[in-house]
């Protein structure tokens, strides 16, 4: 089990970087493709066994557990002219081409059907199945006990945004957001209750307390939120404090947030509300590194910075590798983890490895 910190470098590491203190060297975090890791298992005459990870030295391993509302009612309903039906954890029917359905794990990204809250349901008439019940964490303990010793292994929850969305499907929730925002606080409120014992349980069960668990809530795209900063803190921001007040309260040593786009408008939030720090921290969507590590000094951390839209996939090698150097440079002193969002099919092992070499290099 993950134990304390310091018999495991990986894990010291990454928790010294998010505590701005001095380190060995700056820590990695990436999440590939399986088409590029096929494609560098290929390049590198590598056979299937062959791990990722250690080769490019990656420090963080993500546990994610079943933390649907009903996660025994996932299945798939029917698959059809080169298109699955399928019904995930939170009730929510949902069309996805068959060739990407394995790719996004419980298919939270397809074409959405059919919700559990068609209407305005009561929220304390949901009765979410059981947080500890034993299926939930059978893949979060298996990673536990073959990755001890060897990452800074971090619990994933869901946030209350995209999560409660699942309940109500996406464009009716923006609309609750701005017609019903009353409604949309209660029944965010209680999705929050039932997150905030996933983490609770899964920090228990996978002895998670020395790194701690992590948010993954898209609340923005490349141009900003997909509600004003305003609503979002009226809303989500009491279910996000309480999520790490709970945590923290428990031992969890950090709780890091994930959103793609651009955040800006509400890191002040997540500070105030005890987050240690975000991700990915996308250049495309304006999120300049250097500008915020300077702005938020040692109170967030950044884990991200690596452009995987222009840089990584065109960008020349001396453009790669003064890319990666700008950003270890900036985690001297801590605070930085070097990641880009996702390492895709788009991205040529040639030009990753110019960024390994790189982060070799500088790091």
């Amino acid at each position: 089990m993950e134990g304390s910190v310091t018999n495991n470098p990986s894990r010291a590491r990454v928790i010294k970087a998010l505590s701005f203190e001095k380190l060995d060297r700056i820590p990695h975090h990436d999440d590939y493709w399986r088409q590029f890791v096929d494609r560098w298992r290929m390049e590198k005459r590598l056979g299937s066994l062959a791990d990722i990870e250690d080769y490019y030295e990656v420090d963080i391993r993500i546990s994610t557990p079943a933390e649907e509302g009903w996660p025994s009612q996932a299945a798939v309903v029917k698959e059809e002219g080169g298109f699955v039906i399928y019904r995930n954890g939170w009730g929510m029917l949902q069309r996805q081409l068959a060739h990407s359905f394995g790719e996004i794990r419980h298919g939270f990204f397809g074409q959405e059907l059919q919700v559990v809250c068609q209407e305005k349901t009561d929220p304390e008439k949901l009765k979410f199945e059981s947080p500890q019940d034993d299926r939930r964490f059978e893949w979060t303990s298996r990673c536990v006990r073959r990755n001890a010793g060897r990452f800074a292994i971090i619990g994933k929850v869901g946030g209350p945004y995209m999560r409660t969305g699942q309940l109500r499907g996406t464009e009716q929730w923006l609309m609750d957001l701005a017609e019903d925002p009353g409604y949309a606080r209660a029944l965010a409120s209680k999705v929050t209750d039932h997150l905030i014992q996933i983490g609770l349980e899964q920090l228990r069960r996978d002895n998670l307390y020395a790194t701690g668990l992590w948010i993954f809530d898209d609340i923005a795209g490349n141009q900003g939120m997909v509600m004003s900063p305003r609503t979002y803190e009226k809303i989500f921001y009491p279910c996000v404090a309480k999520m790490v007040k709970a945590w923290k309260a428990a031992g969890a040593a950090k709780v890091l947030m994930h959103s793609d786009g651009n955040i800006e408008a509400v890191l002040d939030l997540f500070v105030a509300a005890g987050i240690d720090a975000v991700n990915p921290v996308e250049p495309k969507a304006g999120m300049n590194l250097e500008r915020l590590r300077k702005k938020y000094d040692k109170r967030l951390a950044f884990v991200g910075g690596m452009c995987n839209a222009r840089v990584l996939p065109q960008g020349s090698r001396e453009e790669i590798q003064n890319h990666v150097q700008s950003i270890l440079e900036l985690g001297q002193d801590g605070g930085v983890v070097l990641a880009a969002h996702s390492i895709g099919s788009d991205i040529s092992v040639e030009h990753y490895d110019w960024a390994m070499a790189a982060y070799r290099k500088y790091r």
